[in-house]
């Protein structure tokens, strides 16, 4: 998984396909050499792969496949990549294992360059299909460990791991209590750990963990537990990380008739969005006060007037596409480091191969300061044991302020050290 050609079967196929081709006209001669998927082909447009749950109970993410397609619209009508469309199929991971193993093997199928800012919970369903193909991975959500260890992945950010860490570390400088409300899921079973290495970095105690439905319509016994957990004398936190469902626990929390001023409330972005904030009543929202932890800018950043630009312009009105979205932010930010790695290639081997070669061998990425500059070779890894392919460890911290998720303060915050002290829960 280093770069190397995989030993295949392709030079008997390619065999058998010449001799074919040697015995028909010459018109078809040159269908023979544009055979579709295969390495090297300068003739038709780069296939890529974006996929995400949608039309699910627990956590949907619409507008990253759409993204996907506004960036490619995007690009074909400024010229593609080297003269060739770049053509995106998505797929629909529906949160099941069985369906993101369906993805990744329909993407390797559709003989994909790579698949790109894509989102599930299932990381050994979707990484093994493509391990086995050899086909890069590059800029998914980051909340499985496989994409934060496979060697085929090439994450843009530190996943859920660095805003649970960061989240723990912004956190600790005004609770003296935390308690942590996450999904009963293999994936949710990894948040406690890395809360409480943020939460150690100052010296304060483990936050209490509480399991909840990824799907629940209330939350009514699991607010009254973290109320307990956080305390009402003041100085308790709770913060919370159910995808979708945080909207539906923090309504169930703050009809909690103790929780008051008291207790001050959390999340991690993608749990907690402008949206929501907007929805639940802007600067009168229940959320207000809240604290977040980001992995970019917050999304009145002015370096993300990019993706607004292609989003107002390709985008064609998709309500699904929230520029706020860390999910739709994310795919631009993966989208982005396709594109430049693509655009550096031989027009004439442009192939999964080929992508995965250049990023091993050090392709650097600017992302317009949405991240550091972004390089996958061994000397860029950080020296995350439990997350090998991390070469962005950096978060950002906001908070709901007049009815708005803004900085609390400007830079970023790079986790990796307390990403070292991760501590492991039973």
């Amino acid at each position: 998984m280093t770069g190397r050609r995989r030993l295949t079967t392709r030079p008997l196929r390619t065999t058998a396909i010449s001799a074919v081709c040697v015995a028909v006209s010459a018109a078809l001669l040159a269908g023979c050499d544009g055979l579709p998927g295969a390495e090297g082909d300068s003739g038709g447009p780069i296939t890529v792969m974006t996929w995400a749950p949608e039309g699910t109970k627990a956590t949907n993410m619409p507008g990253m496949p759409a993204m996907a397609g506004a960036f490619a619209r995007w690009v074909n009508a400024r010229g593609g990549i080297h003269g060739r469309d770049l053509k995106v199929i998505t797929c629909n991971e529906r949160n099941e294992s069985v369906a993101a193993s369906r993805c990744a093997r329909r993407a390797v199928e559709e003989g994909v360059v790579a698949v790109v800012g894509s989102y599930s919970q299932h990381g050994r369903a979707m990484m093994s299909p493509l391990e086995a193909s050899g086909t890069p991975f590059i800029g998914g959500y980051g909340l499985t460990d496989e994409e934060l260890s496979s060697p085929l992945s090439y994450p843009v950010n530190g996943g859920q791991a660095a805003l649970l860490a960061g989240n723990g570390r912004q956190l600790a400088g005004v609770c003296k209590r935390v308690a942590l409300v996450r999904p009963d899921t293999i994936s949710g079973d990894q948040l406690p750990g890395l809360l409480d290495a943020g939460l150690a970095a100052a010296g304060r105690p483990p936050a209490a963990d509480l399991r909840a439905p990824e799907d629940a319509t209330d939350y009514e016994r699991t607010s009254t537990e973290a109320l307990k957990a956080a305390g009402t004398e003041g100085g308790g936190c709770v913060t919370a990380a159910l995808g979708e469902r945080t909207d539906t626990f923090f309504d169930s929390f703050r009809r909690q008739p103790e929780a008051g001023d008291r207790v001050r409330i959390a999340s991690v972005l993608g749990s907690v969005k402008q949206s929501l904030v907007d929805s639940t009543g802007g600067a009168k929202s229940p959320l207000e006060g809240a604290f977040a932890t980001g992995w970019y800018p917050a999304a009145n950043d002015r370096r993300w007037e990019s993706m607004r630009e292609v989003i107002d312009r390709h985008a064609f009105g998709d309500n699904r596409v929230d520029p706020a979205d860390p999910g739709v932010q994310t795919t631009w930010v993966a989208y982005t480091a396709l594109r430049s790695v693509l655009m550096a290639l031989d027009a004439d081997d442009i192939s999964a191969h080929a992508v995965r070669t250049a990023l091993d061998r050090g392709h650097r990425v600017g992302t317009g300061g949405l991240t550091p500059p972004l390089s996958w070779r061994y000397q860029d890894l950080l020296a995350v044991p439990d997350y090998p392919r991390i070469v962005n460890a950096n978060v950002t911290y906001q908070v709901v302020r007049d009815g708005r998720l803004v900085a609390v303060r400007e830079g970023f915050t790079d986790v990796t050290r307390t990403l070292e002290r991760r501590r492991t829960h039973p």
